[in-house]
């Protein structure tokens, strides 16, 4: 139950979604018919888990769902392996240790977490994470992707 409320108001302070209506110079904002309760809440489906090189992922809130490319992701990663290498991108990325053991890499520095961890990483810095225990590590991701042309 702790960790759920943790979770809760992390996500609550931490990230900001955008306003999914905007002031019409009234006090009340219009009805978005595109967001439901239905479609607005995503409990896990193992079902829709997908298998990666070292674990495996699900999507919470993909960069389709909402308008800008904000994003939230499970990222479950097996003992003593990483996702991928360091790196750097646009935007900024956050991570928030649920269970294990992680090492943190951001610009040519590194340091450990566990449970109830965030770790920022400013946009174009080098960045990484890896598991570094014997133990499964879960964390979330939440990112905002830059939009691409179509």
């Amino acid at each position: 139950m702790k960790l759920k409320l943790s979770l809760s108001i992390f996500v609550s302070l931490l990230i900001t979604l955008p306003s999914l209506a905007q002031e019409t110079g009234k006090k009340e904002l219009p009805v978005v018919s595109k967001y439901t309760i239905d479609n607005c809440i995503n409990r896990f489906n193992p079902d829709k888990t997908e298998k990666t090189a070292v674990g495996y992922q699900y999507w919470f809130i993909d960069q389709n769902f909402l308008a800008d490319g904000q994003t939230v992701k499970l990222s479950v990663v097996g003992p003593n392996q990483a996702t991928h290498p360091p790196h750097k991108h646009a935007g900024d990325e956050i991570f928030f240790i649920l269970e294990g053991k992680a090492q943190f890499y951001l610009n040519g520095q590194t340091t450990t977490g566990g449970p109830n961890t965030t770790f920022y990483c400013p946009e174009f810095s080098e960045h990484g994470i890896s598991n570094v225990s014997n133990q499964t590590l879960k964390y979330l991701v939440i990112r905002k992707y830059p939009k691409t042309a179509k």
